[in-house]
């Protein structure tokens, strides 16, 4: 854990600094294709590409069948290369929402993006968990062996990225733009996005973006690892999800009713200290697990039932956090440079998350205090602090012990830290949501 999850989360950040080729998203297209599918289309095809590519060379990258440990390095570069693609799709598709949905409509646009994320993360990471698992087809399915390979997985997903996306070239018309969505040109676009930035309450909104997350990065990002380091099944935690996913598609539908108006960010307000409570109980759940583990190491249906409650409340406040904020950049920006103007409000979103994130994750292991009990020459093994120091104490006859564990360590600090941030966010967000939409426009639009 720590400094290689750390690594691989890079490959996250072209949803962080995407801001800096939106307007060339926004401005550079043809107009026979239209505004949004020049770079809809391309961007899909060359992901899906990029997965019939990546299918023949996945097992190699992870070391599968081989002694040597997997390659990091160059799969975070990889990946990081899809993530590009993705990211420059997701601007297309954030400032095509702003003109295909009508202006009283937009709000809309926070849950179609939930809900679609919420199946994107049922279909490609829960049913694919599952399908590989050979100890869930086995005793679940009644199958000999896992029925899916990541390989094979990569390969039918590239496959089906090419077909719907020749489906959205060929069936779905873009209309051209109106007059309040002129091409500014290249140079226009980036002059506009510096208009934005020159705005005070927009720099306001940004760092409100850039530290809300931070009460929840340990728990959001180091949970799951931690449940599974202490030997929950990840196949098994992937299935959990299974009984939240109506949750997750049907609350966006409930929270919707309160965002469409003009106080989209109520939810939020909401939903804020409550989820900060919750990275205590994660904590709480992580530190008692060990106790419910059976003398064959599995865990019993209750453990389960208790892990899925708490998750299924957490989504709660996850969700009116999530889609209180889609609606309420949908509401605020100016779709005369839709791309860009949700891109920059995205971009801070996606930064303000992954660099607490990376801060726990890098940092967890400096913080937990470990040594080698029981070691030959305990004079040379003392310390359990790297991977190679817990072999070198493993060969000398010794095991490893947990004094103190970083992850809690960083839970009640940062949540302590959410906390204080409370006294002037919360007010902050208050003030910004009170602001008419023409404070935020930056053509001429007063709606």
């Amino acid at each position: 854990m720590c400094f290689r999850d750390a690594t691989f989360s890079l490959s996250f950040w072209p949803f962080s600094i995407k801001l800096l080729w939106a307007p060339l998203v926004d401005s550079v297209f043809l107009e026979g294709m239209g505004r949004r599918k020049s770079w809809l289309v391309p961007a899909q095809y060359l992901i899906g590409g990029f997965m019939l590519m990546l299918s023949s060379y996945i097992d190699v990258l992870l070391g599968e069948g081989e002694s040597h440990t997997p390659n990091v390095g160059v799969i975070t570069t990889v990946f990081f290369m899809l993530n590009f693609l993705a990211a420059t799709q997701d601007i297309a598709v954030d400032g095509w929402a702003l003109t295909m949905l009508s202006r009283e409509n937009v709000g809309w646009a926070s849950t179609c993006n939930s809900v679609g994320q919420t199946a994107g993360y049922f279909l490609g990471y829960v049913v694919f968990l599952a399908l590989e698992s050979e100890d869930f087809c086995v005793h679940y399915l009644g199958q000999s062996g896992s029925l899916v390979t990541l390989s094979g997985f990569l390969y039918f997903w590239g496959i089906l990225f090419w077909i719907t996306t020749t489906i959205v070239w060929v069936l779905k018309h873009e209309e051209p733009s109106s007059l309040m969505e002129k091409n500014e040109g290249l140079v226009g676009t980036y002059s506009v996005l510096g208009q934005i930035l020159k705005k005070k309450t927009m720099w306001d909104l940004i760092l409100v973006l850039l530290t809300c997350k931070i009460g929840f990065a340990a728990s959001d990002a180091l949970t799951g690892l931690k449940l599974i380091e202490i030997g929950v099944p990840k196949d098994r935690l992937a299935l959990l999800s299974i009984p939240i996913i109506p949750v997750q598609i049907l609350l966006p539908l409930y929270i919707s009713r309160h965002t469409a108006g003009p106080r989209p960010l109520d939810p939020f307000i909401l939903g804020y200290p409550l989820r900060l409570v919750f990275g205590l109980v994660f904590a709480g759940v992580v530190y008692v697990t060990p106790l419910f583990r059976l003398a064959d190491g599995s865990f019993p249906f209750h453990y389960y039932g208790l892990i899925i409650a708490i998750y299924l409340i957490h989504q709660v406040f996850v969700n009116c956090m999530f889609v209180g904020v889609m609606a309420f950049f949908a509401r605020i920006s100016d779709s005369s440079v839709g791309g860009t103007y949700m891109t920059l409000l995205n971009t801070f979103t996606n930064l303000g998350g992954n660099w607490p994130s990376w801060v726990a994750l890098r940092f967890v292991s400096e913080l937990t205090w470990t040594s080698c009990l029981g070691a030959s020459q305990a004079d040379t093994v003392s310390s359990c602090a790297s991977d190679r120091e817990k072999q070198l104490c493993e060969e000398a006859g010794g095991s490893c012990a947990t004094w103190m564990d970083g992850y809690y360590i960083e839970t009640v600090v940062l949540v302590i830290v959410g906390f204080l941030w409370m006294r002037w966010g919360l007010p902050t967000i208050k003030r910004l949501q009170s602001l008419p939409v023409s404070d935020w426009a930056v053509s001429q639009r007063t709606d």
